[in-house]
């Protein structure tokens, strides 16, 4: 059954990410001192006395910003261009929520956004079975110390009948937020298994993750600009596509090293990784104009590095002049820059145009069935026998590799176990080789390989 819903909203810098990281009980969001961090809507599933639901952390929603002649508060760098568009992220997120916790500061009081914001709450809900819907918790943050819980209570104004007041830094008063929320969600919050395919959009700035993603998706899942680095956080999109449940997590651009700025970008990029750390397939997207950059096959090592399946989308396409032999050419140079994934399967598209974006997720899961396939013992056997009847392995101070004999030990990844007389004496072009005679029975599309080797 599908789990209950809670958003988690508010203007902006209240503590909204810091209490989604409480309830999630990990750093999943972003937390920053300066306002309009947090762009996209960000989900993860949290658990409270037995009950599980999922939680929706949202962009700083603040009406009083909005409209010719406004002033802006301090926002971090560029996060001003998106305040419509962080609008729009938090009303889709009311319209998905079986309940929204309305977050406000203890310390700063009660200001004319928590009104306006407050009131638009109560014109988005709905009567059903007589009752307001989604019901709205009241939550007052940042009450660290005695004097800002007794001046909690001038939040009453706002015409709720129970406040909560709490410190998510510290997690004073979660609790029992936590129990009043849980006795208004309805029910199917019992446990299940999260047994989709998990897919990952990753790539460096700019590239197009996000409008691929709004193109697959057929939705505005997440905000689409020009501008790099729109996307901060990893945003998990859930989906039944062919009967097969997927989880599609869109991830921040990945920069070089030396070009990550301090703070919010460098835990966008730390969020990236762990995207294509919980992945089965990751999707890495490179920009047709640029062609293949240094920091594509960094991203590209990243993920081998992780041993997740790859599916490479070249995004972009309708902006590259094209003959009968343009696509052969660019796949001939895409297979020479990223030469340590041969095995990887090319896709072109558009996500301007929409071109061959309907096979992503086809590829994508034809990916992910080649990395489930597990060979049976003998025919493991059958193949290092004839590759090392076709060539032996080479000498390593008068001594040759003898390979005894194998088996596939587990699969996601696929990985072999050979026992041979002495580890030291396999070099990696001949492991490399043995690889290849692998692929030519089982090609495990888009997949590493993993070979382990035993004494016996």
């Amino acid at each position: 059954m599908q789990k209950p819903v809670v958003a988690i909203v508010g203007r902006p810098n209240v503590g909204k990410s810091t209490l989604f990281n409480r309830l999630a009980e990990r750093r999943l969001a972003i937390v920053d001192d300066v306002p309009g961090t947090t762009r996209d809507r960000l989900m993860t599933e949290a658990e409270w006395t037995g009950v599980l639901f999922d939680v929706i952390d949202t962009g700083g929603l603040d009406p009083t910003q909005v409209g010719p002649g406004k002033a802006q508060q301090p926002l971090s760098i560029g996060s001003h261009q998106f305040i419509e568009e962080i609008r729009r992220q938090a009303e889709l997120a009311i319209q998905e929520a079986d309940a929204i916790l309305f977050v406000v500061d203890g310390q700063a009081g009660v200001t004319p956004a928590d009104r306006e914001i407050s009131e638009s709450l109560r014109k988005a809900q709905r009567t059903v079975d007589g009752q307001p819907h989604p019901p709205i918790l009241l939550v007052v943050n940042k009450c660290e110390n005695r004097e800002a819980r007794q001046n909690a209570v001038q939040f009453y104004e706002l015409g709720y009948k129970e406040i909560h007041i709490i410190s998510a830094i510290h997690g004073s008063g979660t609790g029992d937020m936590l129990d009043a929320l849980v006795r208004v969600l309805p029910e199917g919050g019992e446990e299940e298994g999260d047994a989709s395919v998990k897919i990952a959009i990753v790539g460096k700035p700019n590239v197009g993750k996000s409008s691929l993603l709004n193109r697959i998706i057929g939705e505005e899942r997440v905000i689409v600009s020009a501008i790099p680095g729109t996307t901060r956080d990893s945003i998990d999109t859930r989906m039944v596509y062919e009967d097969t449940p997927i989880t599609i997590i869109d991830t921040a651009g990945i920069r070089k090293r030396g070009q990550i700025d301090p703070g919010v970008e460098k835990f966008s990029v730390l969020r990236a990784m762990k995207a294509i750390e919980r992945s089965d397939v990751a999707l890495l997207v490179v920009d047709a104009y640029e062609g293949i950059k240094a920091q594509d096959t960094h991203i590209a090592g990243y993920i081998l590095d992780e041993w997740k399946s790859v599916v490479v989308i070249i995004n972009k396409w309708d902006l590259i002049e094209k003959d009968t032999h343009t696509m052969a050419e660019f796949t001939q140079y895409v297979r020479y820059e990223l030469n340590f994934m041969d095995y990887v399967p090319i896709l072109f598209t558009s996500a301007k145009t929409g071109k061959r974006v309907n096979q992503i997720l086809d590829l994508a899961l034809e990916v992910h069935r080649e990395r489930l396939v597990r060979l049976p013992t003998s025919q493991v056997n059958r193949i290092i026998q004839a590759a090392q009847d076709k060539h032996p392995s080479p000498s390593k101070a008068g001594k040759h590799l003898k390979i005894y004999y194998g088996s596939q030990v587990r699969n996601d990844p696929p990985t072999f176990l050979l026992h041979v007389n002495n580890p030291k004496l396999a070099h990696f072009t001949y492991l490399r080789f043995i690889e290849n005679q692998i692929r030519e029975q089982a090609p495990f599309l888009g997949t590493p390989i993993k070979i382990l080797l035993r004494e016996s």
